[in-house]
């Protein structure tokens, strides 16, 4: 494989330096909120995980059309690592609203909307990896996988909406008024926000390795069947 490139190098060190800024900011920099307690600085840590979940499968989305349009696989990698990255930092987003939900709510899950919706979506990309397994023409692969994460995208919406559209005891963090929306300072909306930039940092970085990684892994799969052939 070939070495790493110098951005990526220092990809690397910069997300490693900025998860523990983000950290720090969230441990000491934010305010104890006054009704939550500690338990609280978990927010920002859902929050941006939850983003750059819902971030990697509309990219997804994006390179799908783009590989209906190009028919070049590159894309189709591009698109699975997307997914694949995503589910992972969705799934922490959840445990993470689990853990804020417990002495917020009194319940570690409740069958809420925008729970409900997460769940679904969780789902739906799991069943996406699993249904990639059964399919061994690389070209069949690739298409079936862009249709399915171009009707997946359009749950993404739709779990970010839910807590606008139905009626719901999750809070609403942007662009909601009213009882409904979560009330921060200003130094809280700075470190979510640096939150979100931080994870997006590091989705990019791990984005880069994994698209690495497949490249490294056709090659391989090339070598296989020049040597049976």
């Amino acid at each position: 494989m070939s070495p790493q490139p110098l951005t990526l190098k220092v990809l690397n060190i910069l997300s490693a330096i900025l998860i523990f800024v983000a950290f720090l900011m969230a441990m000491f920099y934010a305010p104890l909120e006054k009704v939550m307690g500690a338990v609280q600085r978990v927010f920002y840590f859902h929050v941006a995980t939850a983003w750059v979940g819902m971030l990697g499968f509309i990219i997804a989305a994006i390179v799908a059309i783009i590989y209906l349009r190009t028919q070049n696989l590159k894309w189709d990698l591009a698109g699975l690592a997307a997914v694949e990255i995503s589910l992972v930092f969705f799934f922490i987003a959840i445990v993470l609203g689990s853990i804020w939900a417990r002495p917020a709510w009194g319940t570690w899950w409740t069958w809420e909307p925008r729970l409900t919706t997460a769940a679904i979506l969780e789902m739906i990309y799991l069943a996406y990896l699993l249904l990639r397994q059964g399919i061994e023409d690389p070209e069949r692969r690739a298409r079936f996988g862009a249709v399915y994460t171009i009707l997946g995208g359009l749950s993404v919406p739709l779990t970010f909406l839910s807590i606008r559209i139905f009626r719901t005891i999750h809070p609403v963090v942007v662009g909601a008024g009213g009882s409904e929306k979560m009330s921060m300072t200003g130094s809280m909306v700075v470190t979510m926000l640096f939150s979100i930039a931080v994870f997006s940092v590091v989705f990019v970085t791990i984005f880069w390795h994994r698209i690495r990684l497949g490249q490294l892994a056709e090659k391989v799969e090339q070598r296989k069947l020049e040597i049976t052939q």
